[in-house]
C-alpha cells in the first residue's frame, strides 16, 4: 500500500522475524539452510520525524539511514552487453528497460581505463637531439606532433634519442599521477621554452614505470590521438541490484538475454552467443582422469588440459573488460577464466597441470582438521564436510569457493588443467559460512548454476585461452555427469496468466517472451502451452513463476488500474494489537522518541553466564551466518545496547530509542528439539534512555538522565493503553540486568521492569555511558488493556480537595506500601497521591524518615464536607499507623 509506508514497513518487519523464527524450526530439523541467507534482517535505524511517517526520516539521530543491501551489486559494462547484443540505445534508456523487468540499476558511471582518456595526448616523433646549453643533464628536443608541426620540447630522461616514436602531452593536456593532477603549460625550463611534455608509462596512467621516456612502435604516425594509439576504450557501467533469485542473471549474456526478450516483444532482435564450432583438441598427450566420491555435493564435473601456454599479462582489450567491472588483471590464463564467469555466469577453476600428482582430480572430502593454504596465503582447518578438489595426494582447491597456493597458475605454467563443474549449492553455502570466505564464484554456485553448460564453457574458455596465450589442447574433454538432472515441465494455460495478471496479454507477445527466455514450447494448443523450462532458472518451479516472467518482461506499467475497488467487509479481533501498537508507536515518536529495528539474530556469547536468560534456552541455528549471527534474540536488550553504542561512537550519546520486537526461547529438554511446541515467541517493547533528558535552555540546566525518566515514559505507556499504573503491584527486583530498578504486576504476571543497566552488560557491549532500560511484556500489557472498559462521564460539577499527612515511619517503608494502603482504606474519594517531601536528619530517630504526602479527595455526586474529609482523614492516619508503623506528625 503505497499511501501507508509505515504500515507496510512493519508488516515486512513481522514476517521476517516469523519467518525467521519458523524457519529455524525447519533447520533444527532437517539440516538445511537452502537460501536462508536472504532472508536475514539487518538492523535499521530511523530518526525521529512526523508521528505519522516516523520510519522514513534519520535527521534526528544525526547519522544516516542505513540497511545493509539485501541485494548483490552486480557491474555491467555496457560495451561488453553490446558484443551479445548490438544495440544503438542511449544507457539511460537500456537502464530504464533493465529495471523494468526486474534488474534494478542503482547506479550509472563512466568508466575510463585512463584519467582523462589521454586527451591532448598525441605521438610524436623525435627529429632532433642537443645538450640543453644551461643544464647538463636535459636535452633540447624538435617534436613532430603532425602536420609538420615541430614543437621544442625540454626533456630530462636518458633514452631520449633522434628517430624515436613518443608520447607527447600538447600545452593544456592534463596528465594525473598518483591521484594528483598535472596541467601542461609552455613555460621555460633553465631559460629555453618548452611547449609540451615527453611522457614515461607511468605519467601516462599506462604503467608504473619511470625509467625513461615510454618508446611507441616505429610504424606509429606522428599527431595520433594517443587515445587511438593505446586503443583506449570508455565504457559506461551499470551497477545491478541482483536479488537472489534472480541468479541467472549474473553475467553479461544473462542481462542481455532479458534485454533481448524486452526488445523483443515489437521488434526482431538477434541475441549473439559465441560460438564453439571450431573446439577441437589438438591431441591426447596429457590426459587427467576425473573421480567424483561426492555425487551429491558435485553434480558435474568437465576438464580439460592445454600444454605449452605462455602466461603473460593479459591484452588491452582483455584488461579494460575487467577493470570496467572492478576486477584487477593478473595474467592471461586467470582473466580468461574471470572474464567468462562474467561473460556465462559459469566459474571456472584453472590449475597448474604440472603440480596435480598423480595426474588424478578427485572431487571429495579431506578428514577432519586437514591445514589447506589457500591463494592468498591464508591457512585453515578443513571440516570432514568441506568439497575438496584433490590430487592423488593433497587438496588442491576448496571446490566452488577459492583455489589452494599448491596449484595456482602463475607465469612459470606452462601446461594447464581448466575445470568447469556444478556443484550443491547447500554445500557450497555451508563451506563458504565456514570458512568466512566469499568470492565471484561461491555467490554463483551458492545460488544454482546451470549443469548443462559446463563443457560449452570449457570449450569457449579453451578456445580464448589457445588464442591469447597460445598452446595446444592436449586432451579430450572429460565430462563426468553420473545423474542428469531433468528440466521442470509444466503446462500454462493462458486463462490462468489473464486471470492472475488481471488482463489479457496476447499470446503471440507471450510466445515471443517465452522463447526469448530460453523456455522451450513442447506443444501447444489454442489454450495451453507445454513448456520445459531452462535449468538456469532454479526458481522458476511453477505455473505462477511463469506468469512472473511473463509479466516482468511484458510490464508490469501496463498492467491498467482498476477504477473500481472490490473488498469486502471482515471482523478483526479484539484488542486490536496492531492499532494499539501503532498508537503507542506515534505516542513516544511524539515525545522525543526514535524507533530502532535491530537484527532478530544476535550472538550467544551474549547470553553465556546471564541467568535471566540463560544459554540453553536459546534458540540456535544450525548454520550460522557468523558466530556473531548465530542465535535468535531472547530479548531485546543487546540490539539496542549495539545502536546506543552505534550512536554513541558518532558523537551522538543523548538518545531515546525504543523497539517493538519478536523475542524467541527454547522451553525443553535437548531431546525434544523437534517439537514446535517447545519454541515460544512473544512481543516486547523496549525503551532506552542514555545521555541527558534535555538540552540546555537559558531557563533550565541541562541534567543526565535518571530512572525517574524511564518511570515517567512507562507510566506514560500503561495510561496511553488503559492501565492505571498507580493501581498496579510494583515490586523491586534484583537482577543481573539492572542495577536496581522495578517491575510491575498484574494477575501474578510481570508486565514490565525498568532499571540502570547493570555494567557488567554494558561492559559486553563496550558501551561506557549509563543506559537506562525498560522491558515492557507486550503480549501481557495488552492483555491487560483488553480487560479494561472504556466509560465515559461527564466532567466533575464539584471541587476536588487536598489534604497532606506527615508521618515519621521506618526506612524501609515505600512509597508504594503506603500507596497501597491508602487505596485499600479508601478507594471511592481518594483521586490521587503524590509524595512531596522526605527528610532524613536532625529530629528524626535512627533508621526513620518523614514523608510528606499529598491526598486528593472528590466525590461525583456532591460537595465534600469538612467532617466528611476529616473522617477520611482519621480512617487514613489509622490504617497507616496499624498496617505501616507510621507516627503521624499532627
Amino acid at each position: 500500500d503505497k499511501t501507508k509506508k509505515t504500515h507496510s514497513f512493519a508488516c515486512g518487519i513481522d514476517a521476517v522475524n516469523f519467518f525467521l523464527f519458523s524457519f529455524t524450526f525447519y533447520l533444527n530439523k532437517h539440516n538445511d539452510i537452502s537460501f536462508f541467507p536472504y532472508f536475514c534482517m539487518p538492523r535499521l535505524i530511523t530518526g525521529q520525524g512526523s508521528i505519522k511517517y516516523r520510519f522514513l526520516c534519520s535527521e534526528a539521530l544525526k547519522v544516516p539511514l542505513f540497511i545493509k543491501n539485501r541485494y548483490q551489486p552486480m557491474k555491467i559494462s555496457y560495451n561488453w552487453l553490446r558484443q551479445y547484443l548490438p544495440i544503438n540505445m542511449k544507457p539511460e534508456e537500456v537502464s530504464e528497460i533493465l529495471t523494468g523487468t526486474g534488474l534494478e540499476v542503482e547506479v550509472i558511471e563512466k568508466f575510463e581505463p585512463v584519467t582523462g582518456v589521454l586527451e591532448g595526448v598525441v605521438v610524436g616523433k623525435v627529429v632532433s637531439c642537443r645538450k640543453h646549453p644551461n643544464a647538463e643533464k636535459l636535452t633540447l628536443t624538435g617534436v613532430d606532433v603532425g602536420n609538420n608541426k615541430i614543437l621544442q620540447i625540454v626533456c630530462g630522461a636518458d633514452n631520449v634519442a633522434e628517430g624515436l616514436m613518443v608520447p607527447v602531452a600538447l600545452e593544456g593536456a592534463t596528465l594525473t599521477m598518483n591521484e594528483r593532477s598535472l596541467t601542461i603549460r609552455k613555460t621555460k625550463i633553465r631559460g629555453e621554452i618548452s611547449e609540451g611534455m615527453i611522457c614515461a608509462e607511468d605519467e601516462l596512467g599506462l604503467g608504473e614505470s619511470h625509467e625513461g621516456i615510454m618508446v611507441l612502435e616505429p610504424d606509429a604516425v606522428p599527431g595520433t590521438n594517443a587515445v587511438d594509439y593505446f586503443r583506449l576504450e570508455t565504457d559506461t557501467v551499470f551497477e545491478i541490484g541482483l536479488t537472489p533469485n534472480r541468479i541467472d542473471a549474473a553475467s553479461h549474456f544473462g542481462v542481455a538475454r532479458d534485454l533481448a526478450a524486452w526488445l523483443g516483444q515489437n521488434r526482431d532482435v538477434k541475441l549473439f552467443k559465441p560460438g564453439v564450432e571450431s573446439f577441437e583438441p589438438d591431441n591426447n598427450d596429457y590426459p587427467v582422469e576425473i573421480v567424483i566420491n561426492d555425487q551429491k555435493s558435485c553434480l558435474r564435473y568437465s576438464g580439460l588440459t592445454i600444454s605449452g601456454v605462455k602466461v603473460t599479462p593479459s591484452p588491452a582489450w582483455l584488461q579494460n573488460r575487467l577493470r570496467a567491472i572492478g576486477l584487477k588483471p593478473i595474467n592471461n590464463v586467470v582473466d580468461i577464466t574471470n572474464y567468462v564467469l562474467f561473460e556465462t555466469g559459469q566459474p571456472l577453476h584453472a590449475f597448474n597441470a604440472d603440480l596435480i600428482k598423480g595426474k588424478k582430480v578427485i572431487v571429495g572430502q579431506l578428514p577432519e582438521g586437514t591445514s589447506f593454504i589457500t591463494l592468498d596465503e591464508n591457512k585453515i582447518e578443513l571440516s570432514a564436510e568441506d568439497l575438496m578438489i584433490c590430487n592423488a595426494e593433497e587438496g588442491m582447491c576448496i571446490a566452488g569457493i577459492f583455489g589452494g597456493i599448491g596449484s595456482s597458475v602463475d607465469e612459470t605454467a606452462t601446461n594447464i588443467f581448466l575445470e568447469s563443474a556444478c556443484f550443491d549449492p547447500v554445500s557450497i553455502r555451508k563451506s563458504s559460512r565456514r570458512h568466512g570466505i566469499n568470492t565471484d564464484a561461491s555467490f554463483r554456485f551458492e545460488r544454482g548454476t546451470d549443469p548443462s553448460v559446463t563443457v560449452y564453457v570449457l570449450k569457449r574458455a579453451a578456445l580464448l585461452i589457445k588464442e591469447i596465450a597460445g598452446g595446444k589442447i592436449s586432451s579430450e574433454i572429460t565430462d563426468v555427469y553420473p545423474k542428469p538432472v531433468k528440466p521442470v515441465k509444466l503446462d500454462l494455460d493462458y486463462d490462468y496468466v489473464d486471470r492472475l495478471v488481471g488482463e489479457i496479454i496476447p499470446k503471440e507477445i507471450i510466445k515471443k517472451i517465452l522463447t526469448h527466455l530460453d523456455f522451450i514450447i513442447l506443444a501447444e494448443t489454442a489454450t495451453r502451452l507445454s513448456l520445459e523450462i531452462p535449468l538456469y532458472r532454479v526458481d522458476v518451479t511453477r505455473k505462477a513463476d511463469v506468469v512472473e516472467e511473463i509479466l516482468r518482461i511484458y510490464g508490469y506499467n501496463k498492467i491498467a488500474v482498476p477504477e473500481s475497488l472490490r473488498t469486502n467487509l471482515s471482523r478483526s479481533a479484539k484488542p486490536d494489537k496492531e492499532k494499539y501498537e501503532h498508537s503507542v508507536a506515534d505516542l513516544l515518536t511524539s515525545m522525543g522518541f526514535n524507533e530502532i529495528i535491530c537484527n532478530s539474530l544476535t550472538s550467544s556469547s551474549y547470553y553465556r553466564k546471564l541467568s535471566p536468560f540463560p544459554e540453553e534456552k536459546l534458540v540456535k541455528l544450525i548454520n550460522p551466518l557468523s558466530s556473531d549471527l548465530d542465535s535468535l534474540r531472547q530479548t531485546l536488550l543487546f540490539g539496542g545496547l549495539e545502536s546506543v553504542l552505534f550512536n554513541t561512537n558518532r558523537k551522538n550519546p543523548d538518545l531515546r530509542l525504543y523497539e517493538f520486537g519478536n523475542v524467541y526461547s527454547y522451553r525443553g529438554s535437548e531431546k525434544d528439539k523437534n517439537e514446535l511446541k517447545n519454541y515460544r515467541e512473544t512481543r516486547h517493547l523496549a525503551l532506552f534512555l542514555s545521555g541527558t533528558s534535555g538540552k540546555a535552555l537559558w531557563n533550565r540546566k541541562e541534567r543526565p538522565s535518571d530512572f525517574f525518566d524511564i518511570k515517567a515514559y512507562v507510566n506514560q505507556v500503561f495510561r496511553h493503553t488503559g492501565l492505571d499504573p498507580d493501581r498496579l503491584h510494583n515490586e523491586e527486583i534484583e537482577s543481573e540486568i539492572f542495577l536496581y530498578g522495578l517491575q510491575h504486576i498484574a494477575d501474578d504476571k510481570v508486565i514490565a521492569e525498568y532499571g540502570p543497566v547493570h555494567p557488567e552488560i554494558l561492559k559486553k557491549i563496550d558501551l561506557k555511558n549509563e543506559v537506562y532500560f525498560a522491558d515492557i511484556r507486550w503480549d501481557e500489557l495488552i492483555g491487560q488493556a483488553a480487560k479494561k472498559k472504556t466509560v465515559y462521564r461527564e466532567l466533575p460539577r464539584f471541587p476536588e480537595v487536598r489534604r497532606d499527612l506527615a508521618m515519621e515511619l521506618d526506612k524501609k517503608i515505600k512509597f508504594q506500601t503506603i500507596r497501597e494502603i491508602a487505596l485499600e482504606t479508601e478507594n471511592i474519594l481518594i483521586r490521587n497521591i503524590s509524595l512531596f517531601d522526605v527528610y532524613e536528619g536532625k529530629n528524626i530517630a535512627n533508621g526513620k524518615k518523614s514523608y510528606a504526602i499529598s491526598f486528593y479527595l472528590q466525590d461525583i455526586e456532591r460537595t465534600l464536607t469538612d467532617s466528611r474529609i476529616d473522617a477520611v482523614m482519621d480512617k487514613l492516619a489509622k490504617a497507616l499507623e496499624e498496617k505501616a508503623g507510621a507516627r503521624i506528625r499532627r
